[in-house]
Order: C-alpha cells, then structure tokens, then sequence
C-alpha cells in the first residue's frame, strides 16, 4: 500500500484559502498527479486543503472524500496557564497584558523542548507541560483512531506497533491535508513522539511525502518513507517554495517569521 501526504498550497489564512502563489503551485502539482497513479483520494474539510485538492481532482478526473479528521491538527495551549508554559511560548502574541489567542502547541522555542526529555519519548510527551495544559492527548488519539480505521478498510489493522495485514493491497492513496496533521500520522505510524517530527521536519506547501507497506514478515506490515517534502514538481516549474512553515534562517532577517 502507498499513502501519499500532500500539503496545502501558499496558505492565505485569513481566508482559508490559497494566495495567487498558492494557486501557481496546486497548478504544477496537477501536472505530476497523473504520473503518481492515485486510486482514492481523501482531504481535509478546510478551505485550502480542498482549492489545493481541486486542481489534481481535476487532472485526475476523480471526486475526494472529506474526512473532518484530517483538518489541521487543532490541539492548542494558553501560555499565561503557568510559568513553564510562558518559558515555552516566549513569543506568544499579546494584546496589552494578555495573550491574543491560544498558541499551536508545537509552536515551542528549542531552548525549552530540547531542556525536557518527555517531549522526545514516544510515551512521556502525553505526560508533558504542554501536552497536559489543553487537549492534544485526546485529539491525538482520536486522529490516530480514525486514520487507523481508514487503513483497515484497506487491509491493514494495528496491532500494538506494528499492522497485521488481513487483506494484501497496493493501491495508492492521497490525504491532501496540513502539515501538523502530517507530523502526526506519521508520528503514529513510525511509534515516535509528534514533537519530534512538528520540531524536526518543514513541509513546504504542495510538497508530497510518499509512505509505503513494507511486508517483510508475511502478515505484518510497517510504513516506510520513500519520499518526504517532496517539492520537485515547483523546481520543475520554476516556482521557487513557499516559506510557510518555516522560521528564520538567520536571527538578523527581520523579513522571515520569527
């Protein structure tokens, strides 16, 4: 079986939509749809998941799925709840002397994460400061559930770390979504914890990251990458990637999220 994840395109979130150059890059990965041979495809019920999805459905000639869980993973936390938060989210947004909105909980600054083991174990984030101070453990486990469920009506059924396979299967699947959902599923998939990956990797919009079965026991199955980001389709376009998603290269570049 092979999953493919595929973000949105240059976000405008004001709209929950795409921005002109949003729109360029889900036109150039409409060229590449045909050639990565798709037999489902599924996407998140927001606005960009869906505009991105159109220009491939289109190329495609096929219909998707909307799937509620696949919108963007929606866990947040509030920084003034505690010291140890507000050491987290030094940034947080503020109007006057009080935080404009809930934060993304992966949105931490390295400084603190990288202090606290438990947000690298694949057990112990569920136990952390940020994971207890809102609601990321059950949405966590309910996008897991539901995202299991899904590959085993392919037939894969988890069990423990691994998939028992009921059913041999090669078809290929497209989940058009976001990136912290991404981080997620796959954190579920390879059994690490989600901080590793929302930390670790970016996803530029409309790259492609490409997940396969590997079945080296007969009857049990694990997921493997093949590709992970992959933005080849706007190289070949000449559309250089999005920085969404991205912080600063350099501290002193004032233009690039801080």
């Amino acid at each position: 079986m092979r999953i493919l994840f595929i973000r949105h395109g240059d976000p405008d979130y004001d709209h929950d939509s795409l921005t002109e150059k949003g729109r360029r890059e889900a036109a150039l990965l409409a060229l590449t749809a045909p050639s990565m041979k798709i037999d489902d495809c599924f996407m998140s019920p927001l606005g960009r998941a869906k505009d991105t999805a159109s220009y491939s459905l289109k190329a495609l000639g096929k219909e998707a799925k909307v799937l509620d869980w696949l919108m963007e993973f929606p866990a947040k936390t509030d920084p003034s709840l505690s010291k140890e938060l507000l050491d987290a989210f030094p940034n947080a947004a503020k109007e006057g002397e009080q935080y404009s909105a809930p934060n993304v909980i992966w949105d931490m600054v390295p400084s603190y994460w990288t202090k606290h083991s438990e947000y690298m174990d694949p057990e112990d984030w569920r136990r952390s400061a940020v994971a207890q101070s809102g609601d990321a453990v059950s949405v966590y486990d309910h996008v897991c559930r539901e995202f299991d469920s899904l590959l085993e009506t392919y037939g894969y059924v988890r069990e423990s770390r691994h998939y028992r396979v009921v059913q041999e299967n090669t078809k290929t699947i497209a989940c058009y979504c976001h990136f912290g959902i991404i981080c997620a599923l796959l954190s579920h998939l390879w059994n690490v914890s989600p901080f590793i990956l929302w930390h670790g990797i970016a996803l530029a919009p409309t790259s492609v990251t490409e997940i396969v079965s590997e079945e080296r026991q007969q009857g049990i199955a694990s997921f493997r990458a093949l590709r992970i980001g992959d933005i080849s389709h706007l190289y070949a376009g000449q559309e250089p990637p999005s920085f969404a998603a991205r912080f600063c290269e350099v501290f002193s570049n004032k233009e690039q999220r801080h």
